[in-house]
């Protein structure tokens, strides 16, 4: 009897465990929801840095300085994506002075901090890439 138990529980747990995984694509680097085990490596997308920079000033972005942030960005899977931005962003703050915890307007001149954050968020949507934002899987283009 307790064999037939076991079977039957083993049995259950594989018939729910089955529809997660394809679910997750547990095939891919990827092993669940808001996982991103791939650690950016130092200045992951520096391409990108020159298009934030001339986003937050409200100059043109060439297409050639576009272009490679996106195929840069595009190398992450949709639940890395962001953390290669931040990491960027850590970065350029880094090359420009701003310290960690310290409150600053303008990162240079004629860019507003909180605006130079929004633009790097906005990136994948710029890229047309999504992000996964939510346990489901469910996909948006603005990093948070």
């Amino acid at each position: 009897m307790l064999m037939k138990t076991v079977f039957c529980m083993f049995l259950l747990c594989m018939l729910v465990a089955t529809p997660m995984a394809d679910e997750y694509d547990t095939g891919s680097d990827n092993s669940g929801p808001w996982m991103c085990y791939e650690l950016p490596p130092t200045d992951p997308v520096p391409a990108c840095k020159a298009l934030v920079k001339l986003q937050c000033v409200g100059a043109p972005v060439p297409e050639a300085v576009l272009r490679n942030c996106c195929q840069q960005v595009a190398k992450y899977t949709d639940w890395c994506r962001c953390r290669a931005i931040g990491s960027m962003m850590i970065d350029m703050y880094r090359e420009l002075g701003v310290q960690e915890g310290h409150a600053v307007r303008e990162v240079f001149p004629g860019c507003r901090r909180n605006v130079m954050e929004v633009t790097a968020a906005s990136v994948p949507a710029v890229c047309r890439l999504p992000i996964i934002i939510d346990a489901g899987g469910q996909k948006a283009y603005v990093c948070t």
